[in-house]
C-alpha cells in the first residue's frame, strides 16, 4: 500500500478541483496511482450523475455570443439544482467553457459540444460529470444557435432567461437594440411562434376544440360555434405569436409595427428562448 501523503492530495486536487477528503479517498483506492484516482473521482462524478437524474434543476446561469458580424448567436444554459452552486466560480467556468466550445466547433447541437475535447484532452460531457461529482448536483446543459441577417440578443437579470433573435430586412435600422427590445418581449411574453405560420396545426385545431366546448357551454346556438372559435382562435395566435403581440413597451403598436417603423419591411425570421426554471 503506497503511503499517502497531504502533497500528493493536494496535487490530486489542484489537477481535479475536487475536494481534499475525495482527493484521499480516491488516491487510497488507486494505492497512490494518480491517473487511476482521477477516473475513481470521474466514476463518483457518474454516480452523481445518475443517482440524481430525476432531480429539477431549477437554477443557473445563461451566457450567449454573437458574431462579430451579427449573423450568428449561441446561446448555453447550464442549469443546477441550488442557486449556491449556480455562484460557484467553477460552475461559471464551466458555463464559459461550454460556449467557448461552441463557439470554436461552430456546434449545430448540445451533442456536439459534449462531445468535443478540451485542451486537457477530456471532452465536455467529462467536465460536466466531472464537476457534478464535486459539487454533488445534477447539472444540465441546453444549447441554442440561430443564423440570420442580424442577430440580436438579451439576457434577464435574473441570468436564467436569454434569447437569441433573428431579423430580416434591416436596412439601415440598429439592429442590435431593436433586436434587444424584441428579444426582450419574447423573454417577458413567451411566444409560441413567429406568427400564426408558425404554429403546430395540432395547436390550432386544439384551440377551435376548446373554443367550441367554452362556446356551447355558455349556451351559444350550434350554428355560431365554428364562428366564435375562429374568433378565438385568432385572439390566442394574438397574444402567442411574436409579430401579433402587443409590444410590451408601447402596447399602442404589435411587434410587426415595431419592426416596419424601424425599417419597412424588417421582420423577424426566427428567435430561440431559454429559460432555466421556467
Amino acid at each position: 500500500m503506497a503511503a499517502i501523503t497531504a502533497a500528493d492530495v493536494n496535487k490530486l486536487r489542484t489537477m481535479t478541483g475536487a475536494g481534499m477528503m475525495d482527493c484521499k479517498k480516491a488516491l487510497v483506492e488507486a494505492d497512490g496511482d494518480f491517473e487511476a484516482a482521477r477516473d475513481i473521482l470521474r466514476k463518483h462524478g457518474q454516480k452523481i450523475a445518475d443517482k440524481r437524474a430525476d432531480n429539477e434543476t431549477s437554477e443557473g446561469l445563461v451566457l450567449v455570443n454573437v458574431s462579430e458580424d451579427g449573423t450568428k448567436g449561441k446561446l448555453v444554459a447550464l442549469a443546477c439544482e441550488t442557486e449556491s452552486v449556480a455562484k460557484v466560480a467553477n460552475f461559471r467556468e464551466l458555463a464559459q467553457q461550454i460556449l467557448d466550445t461552441a463557439i470554436r466547433i461552430d456546434a449545430g447541437t448540445k451533442e456536439d459540444i459534449l462531445a468535443a475535447k478540451a485542451s486537457d484532452g477530456l471532452t465536455v460531457q467529462e467536465h460536466v460529470t466531472d464537476l457534478m461529482g464535486k459539487i454533488g448536483e445534477k447539472l444540465e446543459v441546453t444549447y441554442a444557435t440561430l443564423t440570420a441577417e442580424k442577430v440580436a440578443s438579451y439576457i434577464h437579470s435574473d441570468n436564467k432567461k436569454a434569447v437569441l433573435v433573428g431579423l430580416k430586412n434591416v436596412g439601415s435600422a440598429d439592429a442590435a437594440a431593436v433586436g434587444r427590445d424584441v428579444a426582450m418581449q419574447i423573454v417577458a411574453m413567451k411566444p409560441i411562434a413567429v406568427d400564426k405560420d408558425g404554429v403546430d396545426a395540432s395547436i390550432a385545431e386544439r384551440e377551435i376544440e376548446v373554443g367550441k366546448e367554452q362556446a356551447r357551454a355558455e349556451g351559444k346556438p350550434e350554428a355560431m360555434l365554428e364562428k366564435i372559435a375562429l374568433g378565438k382562435l385568432n385572439k390566442f395566435y394574438k397574444d402567442n405569436t411574436l409579430l401579433n403581440q402587443e409590444f410590451v413597451k408601447d402596447n399602442s403598436m404589435t411587434i410587426a409595427q415595431l419592426l416596419d417603423s424601424k425599417s419597412k419591411g424588417m421582420t423577424v425570421s426566427d428567435f430561440k428562448r431559454v429559460a432555466i426554471g421556467a
